[in-house]
């Protein structure tokens, strides 16, 4: 299988409510598929799809070998709860049978300092806690993952952390990602392709063919404007 997921006319409903109706797309080895689309969408429904937490119909194939990693959006957890961020990260290593080592290598990757991992979650900032979801999620070595608005509540240079870590990822452990963002420029400059999720307007391609004025007007249902950066200085 040369593709890590194969998705083939899944559907999700809530009653009578259809979230997703009939989609199908592949991811392959090694890509980024970012995945766009107005709120009510179905975007993060699509990711509890795919994790298999809630009910849906059609196919979803994992290539063999698959292992997991999953940044949600909203943790269902109490930020006041008397754990550390130390005691979140041994329980997933207990989970994945990992070891020390793995946790500080993740820790590693996002930049946390081990140090801090002595403060209770409820007294970390939002970005560091966000940060703590990621090392989490790469805790147990993941080789896809599956990532929902990833820099909600980090400041820009935990951003570059994070970007830089899932590109690191990519080049060195043929990491495939699957991201869901509202920053276009993000998505145009780090997806290789785009999927669209949309009732009336659904798409999938390439940045470059995706995100243009008139597909994101139909897509949003107004105009949507973004800012290429030049990222080589000039």
């Amino acid at each position: 299988m040369t593709n890590a997921l194969q998705v083939e006319h899944l559907a999700v409903r809530f009653g009578t409510k259809e979230v997703i109706r009939d989609l199908s797309f592949a991811v392959p080895r090694g890509s980024s598929l970012a995945i766009i689309g107005p709120n009510g969408a179905g975007k993060t429904i699509l990711f509890k799809a795919l994790i298999g937490s809630i009910p849906y119909e059609g196919t979803i194939r994992w290539a063999a070998g698959t292992r997991i990693g999953y940044v949600p959006q909203k943790l269902d957890i109490e930020r006041d709860l008397p754990i550390t961020g130390r005691d979140f990260l041994r329980a997933k290593a207990a989970l994945a049978k990992a070891s020390d080592s793995d946790i500080a290598s993740a820790l590693a990757l996002v930049g946390l300092e081990r140090p801090m991992l002595s403060a209770p979650i409820g007294t970390m900032s939002g970005g560091q806690f966000q940060r703590l979801l990621v090392a989490f999620a790469l805790v147990g070595k993941p080789n896809f993952l599956l990532l929902d608005e990833p820099a909600a509540g980090i400041d820009e240079p935990g951003q570059e952390i994070l970007d830089t870590t899932i590109k690191r990822l990519q080049k060195e452990s043929d990491v495939t990602v699957m991201l869901i963002s509202h920053d276009l420029s993000v998505v145009y400059h780090y997806a290789t392709a785009v999927l669209c999720l949309s009732r009336t307007h659904p798409c999938f391609g390439t940045p470059q063919t995706v995100l243009t004025p008139d597909t994101l007007r139909n897509l949003y249902g107004t105009a949507v404007d973004f800012h290429v950066h030049d990222h080589s200085g000039n």
